[in-house]
């Protein structure tokens, strides 16, 4: 990319016109997780909706080998077609060209390097809208850099982002807060590198107590990515180095018969407030909700969920214990199973949820009266109007 053709810094002078100027915001998408196209995905989405009479966007992207990119602001390029997902690696503007935040917090810049030339500034960022999924982006990772670099971001904090990836200390902390948790185990790395039959062992009588089949899955990861449905011992070790290939840590969970129930959660100025929940129908292709079942053969869901009032009452009430309980900030989308004894069980939490049009915490929105581009501008509003550090 030639220099003329970079985005151009903001001037620096203080006058009345430079003070009026639009807000800045870099959408950071892609990244090194196994979700990297479902990344890419949510940010055409987002980008499509900004308004920018209101704001100036940067898109960087993250390729999946971990280089920052300034890439093409070209919402179309970044849909599933012919039943893939797209690349960041497709949409940069240069093969060498690098972006980087500073870590001053006092200018917020960000800087574009080419190999043998001096780094240019292309001026500050006001607010970063992060849409990565899993690891090394949703987990805290970036929102740690954010937080040194001292620029207000989308979603939830340092804290927040990483006991919400960690499937593990997100329950211990649900059941900290008396919220209903599933039967589950847990296996770490040394475990299984140390006595793999032990931990076999420890598997089956799990199994023996809450019986076949259970569901493998990566500790730290989303979008049904690395997950393994298994109906007895002879798939069990397959399943295990599927989830592994993800994540070293893996947990073991029960099955729980019932419904699939979803509710979003987003921050207002005087607190959190519950979507209509919505439901997950049965598949039938599948073997249970996948990622092909969710991304690529997508049935809709059931927006607002066939609940009763106390029901609906319930699951919202929930909803908000969970971000409250793991302290989060902007949104939430809360999964549960209402079980087949009238109960809500809590799955699990997603701090940077599916954030396309079609995705399940958008259309709880849109039912609950916010369509997307309110939506996206109500975190964008939000995030500029924290700070970043401790709170």
């Amino acid at each position: 990319m030639s220099s003329e053709n970079l985005p151009q810094s903001p001037e620096r002078a203080e006058s009345p016109e430079q003070q009026r100027r639009k807000p800045r915001v870099a959408v950071v998408f892609g990244g090194r997780s196994s979700e990297h196209g479902i990344s890419v995905v949510t940010a055409g989405a987002v980008l499509k909706a900004i308004d920018r009479t209101v704001y100036d966007v940067l898109p960087i992207g993250i390729t999946t080998d971990g280089r920052w990119a300034l890439t093409a602001d070209e919402p179309e390029r970044m849909a599933i077609t012919d039943r893939r997902t797209p690349d960041v690696g497709r949409l940069v503007e240069s093969e060498d060209g690098t972006v980087a935040l500073s870590v001053d917090p006092a200018s917020r810049e960000v800087l574009y390097s080419e190999p043998g030339a001096v780094p240019k500034a292309l001026g500050g960022v006001d607010v970063v809208f992060p849409v990565l999924h899993g690891p090394y982006g949703e987990d805290g990772t970036l929102q740690g850099l954010l937080e040194l670099s001292g620029v207000p971001y989308v979603g939830a904090g340092v804290l927040a982002s990483a006991v919400g990836q960690d499937k593990e200390y997100m329950k211990r902390v649900f059941r900290s807060f008396g919220l209903p948790v599933g039967p589950y185990l847990v296996v770490r790395p040394r475990e299984w590198d140390r006595d793999p039959a032990a931990v076999r062992e420890r598997i089956v009588d799990f199994a023996g107590e809450h019986g076949w089949p259970l569901f493998v899955k990566p500790a730290r990861g989303g979008s049904s990515v690395g997950i393994t449905k298994v109906d007895g011992l002879a798939g069990l070790d397959e399943a295990i180095e599927e989830a592994r290939r993800h994540d070293p840590k893996f947990l073991v969970e029960s099955l729980l018969r019932g419904r699939e129930i979803e509710c979003g959660v987003l921050e207002f100025a005087d607190g959190p407030r519950a979507s209509v929940p919505a439901e997950i129908p049965p598949v039938t292709a599948h073997e249970f909700y996948d990622f092909e079942a969710k991304y690529i053969d997508s049935a809709p869901g059931l927006v607002p969920a066939p609940l009763t009032e106390e029901q609906t009452a319930e699951v919202q009430r929930l909803a908000v214990a969970a971000f409250e309980a793991v302290s989060c900030e902007g949104l939430v989308r809360a999964d549960f199973f209402l079980t087949e004894d009238g109960d809500f069980v809590i799955n699990e939490i997603n701090t940077l949820p599916g954030f396309t049009p079609i995705s399940m915490y958008p259309r709880m929105w849109q039912e609950s009266g916010v369509d997307y581009p309110e939506l996206v501008d109500r975190l964008i509003q939000a995030a500029l109007n924290r700070t970043t550090g401790l709170r």
